[in-house]
């Protein structure tokens, strides 16, 4: 059988222009396009315009392409081999190195520690970032450092010894050098200048504003953290969506207003129990806002279906919510398992108030604790129903992945692929497809998940007279995550946002 998908059917070949429309790297070995009038093929990612689709051609393999006559981009490089350091200058492996040091692995663990979370040598993960972004792991950390001291010299006032501290610098000298060369000022002139701007009202508070692409449902992205609230662990008011999580360095307390009275910004205060943790708490609340998502994009590929297009007008720029803390996040998935979104919070509920950390940080919060540790949680014994008032076979799935999460065999802070995260998951006891696939698409980013066994999807389907066959759901590739998140709004606007339980039960007294 010829290697080329040149004849298929136009269902799929839709679904990889988008793609390629999209540049997402994430299907960078899936296949390739090649361009009949340039005689180039190129990864769905590569950076050059988006040619024509009577232009174009897709192939399985580089191979198949070089068959074909077509020479490799020397742009994306698209004829490397998968796991070559020239292969992950345009796979999703660099983007994953990325996301590790915007949550501040480099300075935590080093350029070694980074390199080992991801398998590759120290030289092979400075060649892969240098070709993909033109600087290396320390150039990158470097940035990102300086972004966080700014934010610390405008929004504190802590001394400029603290904010190099606090920012990762090795010395006073290197922070105030660094700060000259990427700003050109001095760090005293950037605090002069933010003179008169409201200072924080508690220390370790800080006020950002996290960018994201218009259109930005704001307002539907906030129902959706309503419904699933869970009382201590977060809470709603107004427009604002608050929660409390466990960072590198301390507890922290993310609160983001999604009122969407900011376009292109959400206006967000982090109230940080170690200041450190600036950058990973504004790189986490960025995933759950899904800022990074290209919506004109997506909207534009699901409008083609008749059924989702109303659904596409009603809710341009609709997000799929990611999540401040994906191991909680796989914990709650777990309990959410066979039972209703309201069995499900209740559950996660009374775990985090029977085994959680009481929340120690000042300041008015309206959360109270930090979610269970994977290690608190391997230790609990599954068999004793008077620790945990649940299904025994759920009991031991949830002391299984906590211990899984402990030992680092599932890794869920984007060091592994999605395949591989997901093949992990389902090599857990009981846990199946919907929860690998469900926390694939929240907390690990997949854009193309979907669950067709889901209760959701299912009841809405019915109500839209919408068949789910195999081939409607092809068309929505490669963007499904987006067509479920519509297929879920159809039910969740008839869910109100639960009022706060001012006194959740511990779980060894709840009837």
């Amino acid at each position: 059988m010829s290697e080329t998908v040149e004849r298929h059917d136009a269902e799929v070949f839709e679904a990889r222009y988008r793609a390629v429309s999209g540049r997402d790297r994430r299907f960078d070995g899936v296949f390739y396009t090649a361009v009949r009038t340039t005689g180039i093929y190129c990864r769905p990612s590569c950076p050059a315009i988006t040619p024509r689709r009577h232009n174009v051609a897709f192939y399985r393999s580089a191979a198949a392409a070089q068959q074909a006559g077509f020479r490799a981009c020397l742009r994306c490089l698209p004829d490397a081999t998968p796991g070559s350091p020239r292969w992950d200058v345009a796979s999703d492996a660099a983007g994953r190195a990325l996301a590790l040091i915007d949550d501040g692995v480099v300075e935590r663990e080093g350029v070694p520690g980074l390199a080992g979370r991801l398998g590759y040598s120290e030289r092979q993960l400075h060649r892969l970032l240098t070709a993909e972004y033109g600087a290396g792991p320390l150039a990158l950390a470097r940035s990102r450092r300086a972004q966080a001291a700014r934010t610390l010299i405008e929004g504190t006032g802590l001394r400029f010894a603290d904010v190099a501290h606090a920012a990762g610098f090795a010395s006073l000298r290197q922070f105030n050098d660094t700060v000259r060369e990427v700003y050109a000022t001095t760090p005293r002139e950037l605090r002069r200048r933010a003179e008169g701007r409201s200072a924080p009202a508690t220390p370790g508070t800080l006020q950002v504003r996290l960018a994201v692409r218009e259109p930005f449902a704001a307002r539907d992205l906030h129902h959706f953290l309503a419904v699933h609230a869970v009382p201590g662990l977060e809470a709603v008011d107004g427009w604002s969506y608050e929660r409390a999580v466990r960072l590198p360095h301390g507890p922290a307390v993310v609160r983001l207003d999604l009122s969407g009275s900011t376009p292109g910004t959400v206006p967000c205060r982090l109230v940080l129990g170690d200041v450190r943790d600036l950058a990973p708490a504004a790189q986490r609340a960025r995933r759950l806002l899904d800022a990074d998502c290209d919506p004109v994009v997506v909207d534009a590929a699901l409008a083609h279906d008749p059924v989702l297009a109303p659904l596409t007008r009603a809710r341009p720029g609709l997000r799929v919510p990611g999540q401040l803390d994906p191991e909680a996040a796989a914990v709650q998935t777990v309990l959410g398992q066979q039972v209703s979104l309201a069995s499900a919070r209740t559950a996660t509920a009374r775990l985090v108030e029977a085994w959680g950390e009481p929340l120690a940080l000042e300041g008015d919060h309206g959360v109270t604790r930090l979610f269970p540790t994977s290690a608190v949680l391997a230790g609990l014994d599954p068999e004793d129903p008077e620790v945990l008032r649940m299904p025994r076979a759920r009991a031991r799935a949830l002391v299984g992945l906590g211990a899984a999460l402990r030992d680092g065999e599932v890794p869920l802070d984007g060091s592994a692929s999605v395949a591989e995260v997901r093949a992990r998951l389902l090599a857990c006891r009981g846990i199946g497809p919907w929860t690998a696939d469900y926390l694939a698409m929240r907390a690990l980013g997949d854009p193309d998940a979907f669950l067709p066994t889901d209760i959701g999807v299912r009841n809405a389907a019915r109500e839209l007279g919408l068949e789910l066959t195999d081939e409607r759901v092809a068309s929505w590739r490669p963007w499904r995550s987006y067509a479920l998140m519509r297929l879920w709004s159809v039910v969740l606007d008839r869910m109100p946002a639960p009022q706060p339980d001012p006194a959740p039960h511990p779980v060894r007294s709840h009837p």
